[in-house]
């Protein structure tokens, strides 16, 4: 079936699509974000705690070695460990007096000068080394500093300090984060196309759905969608493509109904006009010839009657109208009624109906009497009619268990195989060309469902159809 997507389909498709995509990635990205952040700060305290570590245990590495001078020597000693200092391109080597000046650094830039940074000064107060990340008060870089007191004989001589820059770090850190972000970033890629792909997997087909619905509501009964998911979509499309052959079915069966039911009105009206006519007219002389035609009239009447109470009574059934009017009654005396008032009929019409008589006296059901005499004359009337032909038809009633049983056979040629399932649907007349309105086995199968019984119909062995009621006998 070819696309066709209306303007207001791809509005709603839009809608979905956005909707779900901005649902997802939301939550995507808040995850994501959230481990950013971790890693952020996880990375951060990973390449600072590794830097104070290693200054602090190079800092007290050196007061160790110092720790046993005395102040004149300490100086002596701090002046040859500044000049022979070797990572001067990366660190800063100072020495600083119990006032927090510095007397030595292997960088000569900074003697004389009081830094005055709280690693300094907690060091003094601890009497022991004391780390401090920040801005350096001359040159405003960011840096890192650990300073560890010089202690010999209980005496603070001094304090060593060593200094680092923090931009390799910090370089180092952002291209840590940035990797951290493109990784993230192509996670997120990769979920959005994959939402995309599995958005347009169910949008594309529920396009097709809608514009097949909206073909069906329009009129095109029949349409088709090609199936291409095993899933609820798949599921969706069977649904409606089992609807709209239904509907399809429906729409047929019920056009092919009204054109019956046109047709059977017209047959008798015509023999009644006919008839009247000619009677009106005083052509006929013959009183046996007026008889007959006063009895045609009266047939066809009685015809006509019975078939427009059918209608009224599938209306009453379509419309929620339908209703018994329930009493406790003897199945078997309705039966033999029914049986009695068509035995001569059918004997006219040269059609034997046997009647075999229940064993038990009395067959006690809670019914309404009208309406069961109506489902048995309306499948004595079937049976005339769709298996005459066999000129014979048998009624039998027993009770089997719990259930009252009646069963109907006719010695016509049965009904085709194919058409079984439906031959109790409204309007189905399926291949037979007998007059009927299609209605008379919906209404019985109805008649008999609100009597909690069953209606089934079968192709007897040897030829014919045997219809079998089951009714729930009065305990």
């Amino acid at each position: 079936m070819a696309k066709k997507t209306t303007l207001t389909d791809q509005v709603k498709i839009r809608g979905i699509r956005k909707r779900w995509l901005v649902n997802s990635l939301a939550v995507v990205m808040a995850l994501l974000i959230a481990i950013l952040i971790v890693m952020s700060t996880a990375l951060r305290s990973y390449y600072f705690s590794n830097m104070e570590n290693g200054l602090t245990v190079r800092a007290e590495n050196m007061v160790r070695g110092f720790s046993r001078y005395s102040a004149s020597e300490f100086r002596s000693a701090a002046q040859s460990a500044a000049d022979g200092f070797e990572e001067k391109g990366t660190l800063e080597l100072q020495f600083l007096d119990t006032a927090g000046v510095v007397f030595v650094t292997s960088r000569g830039l900074t003697v004389g000068m009081t830094p005055d940074t709280p690693d300094i000064s907690m060091a003094m107060e601890n009497q022991r080394s004391s780390a401090w990340r920040g801005a350096d008060p001359t040159t405003g870089e960011r840096i890192m500093a650990v300073t560890a007191p010089v202690v010999s004989g209980g005496q603070m001589l001094g304090l060593v300090r060593y200094i680092t820059s923090l931009a390799a770090v910090q370089k180092q850190l952002a291209l840590s984060i940035s990797l951290v972000v493109l990784i993230e970033a192509a996670i997120l890629a990769m979920v959005y196309f994959s939402n995309l792909y599995f958005v347009r997997s169910i949008v594309e087909p529920l396009a097709g759905l809608t514009e097949a619905a909206r073909l069906i509501a329009d009129g095109s009964y029949g349409v088709q969608i090609e199936k291409k998911y095993n899933d609820e979509i798949g599921e969706l499309t069977d649904a409606i493509n089992n609807m709209s052959l239904k509907i399809q079915q429906s729409e047929k069966t019920q056009s092919e109904f009204i054109s019956s039911v046109s047709h059977e009105l017209r047959t008798p009206l015509t023999a009644i006009n006919g008839w009247a006519e000619t009677l009106q007219s005083g052509e006929l002389q013959d009183p046996a010839d007026v008889k007959k035609g006063m009895d045609i009239i009266v047939s066809e009447a009685r015809r006509l009657t019975n078939m427009v109470e059918e209608l009224l009574e599938f209306s009453r059934i379509s419309e929620g109208r339908f209703t018994l009017s329930v009493e406790k009654l003897d199945l078997r005396a309705e039966v033999e009624d029914a049986v009695y008032t068509y035995k001569e009929f059918f004997r006219k019409e040269d059609i034997e109906l046997t009647y075999e008589e229940c064993q038990q006296e009395y067959v006690p059901i809670t019914g309404d009497p009208e309406r069961l005499r109506q489902v048995f004359c309306n499948l004595l009337d079937n049976a005339a009619k769709h298996g005459g032909s066999g000129k014979r038809i048998d009624v039998s009633l027993t009770t089997e268990g719990d259930k009252a049983v009646l069963r109907v056979r006719d010695y016509g040629p049965g009904i085709p195989e194919e058409e079984l399932p439906f031959i109790k649907q409204k309007f189905y007349k399926g291949s037979s060309k007998a007059r009927g309105s299609g209605i008379g086995l919906a209404v019985c199968e109805e008649i008999i469902t609100r009597h909690e019984g069953t209606l089934d119909i079968a192709n007897a062995p040897g030829g014919g159809c045997l219809v079998t009621i089951r009714l729930p006998l009065e305990e």
